[in-house]
């Protein structure tokens, strides 16, 4: 994808967490992304497809940069580390994300779901195959289950009361830790 599709993406995950989906026009976006509104047919059909191509690059970064990181740590303990600092950092600096991904699941089209729904299970994997060097009691559905309430846990932090950012980081470390060793 070209850089200039994925500003224009970024552009309107931000207006979408904003005004939500239906509240943002084609024309916002182009203005957000300094073009016209027009201009966004260019890059894309529709404002459907800016939105997918916006879910379906951040699960890609997910996964992406969680199989790097794991692959980087020395030891299980360190793998689930990195994970745990690669998902809180994303929860810190793309709220608009989570915000988007929650709130405009139903406006993804079929194919687009699906997509971003194998990204993020593949995501979760990665997480459930750490977590189960690390826990031999867990069978892989209740890893899964862990893994996946962590999640809930991290990307809570856009609704969730503000305290300083590097409190909040190690706060959320804590408690993954905690709920997945636990």
């Amino acid at each position: 994808m070209s850089d200039r599709r994925r500003e224009i993406a970024r552009s309107a995950v931000e207006l979408f967490a904003d005004r939500g989906f239906h509240g943002v026009s084609v024309g916002d976006v182009g203005a957000a992304s300094g073009i016209s509104g027009p201009a966004i047919y260019k890059h894309f059909r529709s404002k459907e497809s800016v939105l997918a191509q916006a879910l379906v690059d951040i699960s890609m970064e997910l996964l992406e940069t969680g199989r790097a990181r794991v692959s980087a740590a020395p030891d299980g303990p360190g793998r689930l580390d990195a994970l745990i600092d690669w998902h809180i950092d994303f929860a810190v600096t793309h709220p608009a994300y989570i915000v988007v991904q929650e709130r405009e699941w139903s406006s993804l089209d079929a194919d687009a779901r699906a997509e971003v729904r194998a990204l993020q299970l593949a995501y979760v994997d990665v997480w459930v195959d750490v977590v189960r060097t690390l826990r031999d009691d867990l069978t892989r559905t209740a890893a899964r289950a862990a893994v996946q309430a962590t999640f809930g846990l991290l990307n809570s932090t856009p609704h969730s009361a503000r305290i300083a950012e590097a409190d909040l980081r190690v706060l959320l470390a804590r408690m993954a830790r905690a709920a997945l060793l636990g």
